[in-house]
């Protein structure tokens, strides 16, 4: 099951994708154009990570769908990660106990991967 956008972020588009920013913890996150199309396809669009990569799939046939699959898990732990999406279930947009993540700082393997990047300001 996919999570949800949380209701404490704010999506913006952009001429090259699009930003993300997190009102609860003052996070800012860019997408670059996949990684905007993955953030439309989530809930309610699509349910599953499987519907999610096949739709996706029909945009960029030229990807491999074992490429599409693991880029848009990474791109869903990197968003759990910070906080900008939820697991079904948690209405009030929370993270669950315990000490939040550090991004990665590490280079994506392949140009596909390069699909989010995140900022923390304050």
């Amino acid at each position: 099951m996919l999570p949800t956008p949380s209701p404490t972020v704010i999506y913006r588009v952009m001429s090259d994708g699009a930003v993300l920013f997190s009102t609860a913890d003052e996070v800012y996150f860019g997408l670059n154009a996949v990684g905007a199309r993955v953030w439309s396809l989530l809930p309610p669009t699509c349910d599953t990570i499987e519907s999610l990569c096949s739709e996706l799939g029909r945009t960029y046939p030229e990807v491999a769908p074992e490429m599409l699959q693991a880029d848009v898990a990474e791109l869903l732990d990197e968003l759990a990660a910070n906080g900008l999406v939820i697991q079904r279930g948690d209405r009030n947009g929370t993270r669950p106990p315990g000490p939040p993540e550090a991004p990665s700082n590490a280079e994506p393997a392949a140009a596909e991967a390069d699909v989010a990047d995140a900022k923390r300001v304050g």
